[in-house]
């Protein structure tokens, strides 16, 4: 899916992206490809989505667009 960071917080790794129809899911930033651990906010990405804990769905493989 391709979407954009709408927040990110280094202090506690989470961060939220949006895909294009305005579905926001959560991601941890050990979910970036990259190792990087960091992304900016409004960075256009690339991400799947995976369950998460408590059956909640979740962005996974995040990577620059």
């Amino acid at each position: 899916m391709n979407g954009k960071v709408v927040e990110f917080d280094d202090h506690t790794g989470l961060g939220t992206v949006e895909d294009q129809d305005g579905t926001r899911l959560s991601f941890h930033c050990t979910a970036i490809a990259d190792g990087s651990r960091t992304v900016k906010r409004n960075a256009k990405v690339r991400f799947e989505i995976a369950p998460g804990n408590c059956g909640v769905w979740e962005a996974a493989a995040v990577e620059k667009a």
